[in-house]
């Protein structure tokens, strides 16, 4: 059999590989994410999806990083245009499935109080103080709310809604304490530079 030669222009256009625009992934991210408890890192979702784009670690990396950003892009805007009840929403430096907030008493109804319902007064006042003034020591804590908040911290750090941070550099090295994932997932949050401003409060 006589061989034929392929024109440069053409071999280059058969054996090249398209760059990936996210599409490819897109079912396997929405697959992850609807089993997923959890707000899943980017980072993580590519490690699942095994995306190898270039040779180079760095580069790599980055538009892996890239093709599941599209992914997420590229559902958002079906959802969007089939009138979805849900959207991946960046939460707690991840990004989960969630309902639209405007279905928000109709779930409430079926699951009846959030866990958010259940903290008391005093919690969520403590959580405020937490929240804002982290990392924070306990006597500082109790100065600013002008009780003891010993069984109230106890019962935040029971919720995994706390989380000690640290020691201070003070005599006896006291526990400094701040906010977890699971506050920002409660209340809704990206991160804590979500939290309102004092001036919009």
């Amino acid at each position: 059999m006589q061989a034929v030669d392929i024109p440069e222009e053409v071999s280059e256009e058969v054996t090249s590989t398209p760059e990936t625009d996210g599409a490819d992934y897109a079912t396997q991210v929405e697959a992850l994410l609807l089993v997923s408890d959890r707000p899943m890192q980017e980072q993580r979702i590519a490690e699942l999806l095994q995306i190898e784009h270039a040779e180079d670690p760095g580069e790599a990396r980055q538009q892996a990083l890239q093709t599941v950003r599209k992914a997420i892009e590229s559902l958002n805007a079906v959802y969007e245009d089939s009138g979805r009840a849900f959207r991946i929403m960046k939460l707690a430096g991840g990004h989960q499935m969630m309902t639209l907030p405007e279905h928000g008493d109709l779930l409430t109804r079926l699951r009846g109080e959030r866990q958010l319902q259940k903290l008391t007064p005093a919690a969520l006042e403590t959580l405020a103080i937490i929240a804002y003034r982290q990392p924070i020591l306990r006597a500082d804590l109790e100065s600013i709310r002008g009780v003891a908040c010993g069984e109230v911290l106890r019962g935040l750090l029971e919720r995994r809604m706390v989380r000690i941070t640290g020691r201070a550099e003070e005599i006896g090295r006291p526990m400094l304490y701040g906010t977890t994932k699971e506050f920002l997932q409660v209340f809704g949050l990206g991160s804590l530079k979500d939290l309102p401003q004092a001036k919009d409060i």
